[in-house]
């Protein structure tokens, strides 16, 4: 039997990077997929055919994941579609990095928007019905999240908050069968690390003890992990999945 056979996921910035690779995975592993996109359709309606080939329910949402009535919306047509959201990955996330002298307020406000009021959204939609079917949620932050990073002051601030976010959940529902964890990557090879200057690529794998970069499909291989009975009591915990880097 497959890992997730049976379970509905929601996946939030599903269609690329790290959110396209946690998709497929899960697909693979039989569970229904739903996930979200912000800009190109033709691409995500192209994931969503794959993952229907592959012989599981699967549907595609535009929706901004930091607008709580849009992401009231997106649950509704999650659970009309597909059924109660078993496994939801609030993986959304962007980037706007500048000093802090430098910042805008407009750029602390997306980026905490994006990714810290997201977090809140789809978690206070996806609980009422994972109070009465227990749930797995898991929550992207960053190990910029846990050690800081000159320049990422609202992304780290966005992905430190993510963790106290999770853990007080974790302790709130902990008692009904929803587990809360979070993922805590450190540099994988994505877009969106793809967009950082080459010195301070060089600076983050000296650092890292395993002189690689990590990959979409291993921090996937993670959240298949925690969203299967496999990690039936790990709760309110953050795991790092970084080579080493935050030793």
């Amino acid at each position: 039997m497959k890992l997730l056979e049976g379970k509905n996921a929601l996946i939030t910035g599903g269609s690329r990077g790290i959110g396209a690779a946690i998709v497929k995975k899960f697909a693979e592993q039989g569970a229904n997929v739903a996930f979200t996109y912000v800009s190109s359709a033709t691409k995500a309606e192209a994931l969503r055919d794959e993952l229907r080939a592959l012989g599981v329910k699967a549907e595609c949402y535009k929706s901004d994941a930091a607008d709580f009535k849009q992401a009231g919306d997106l649950v509704a047509a999650v659970q009309t579609d597909l059924g109660p959201v078993n496994i939801l990955i609030n993986n959304a996330g962007i980037t706007r990095d500048t000093l802090m002298l430098r910042m805008s307020e407009q750029q602390w406000d997306e980026v905490i928007h994006t990714n810290l009021k997201s977090v809140f959204n789809l978690t206070k939609h996806c609980m009422k019905a994972m109070l009465r079917t227990g749930g797995s949620i898991i929550n992207m932050s960053s190990v910029v999240g846990v050690f800081g990073n000159a320049g990422q002051a609202n992304y780290a601030a966005s992905k430190a908050g993510i963790i106290g976010f999770s853990k007080s959940i974790a302790k709130e529902v902990g008692s009904r069968n929803i587990r809360t964890n979070v993922i805590a990557p450190g540099f994988i090879d994505t877009e969106m690390t793809g967009e950082l200057d080459e010195k301070t690529k060089e600076a983050f794998l000296s650092g890292i003890p395993m002189k690689r970069y990590g990959t979409a499909e291993e921090v996937a291989n993670l959240c298949v992990f925690l969203g299967s009975d496999m990690s039936s009591y790990i709760n309110g915990q953050v795991i790092s999945i970084c080579g080493g880097l935050n030793v």
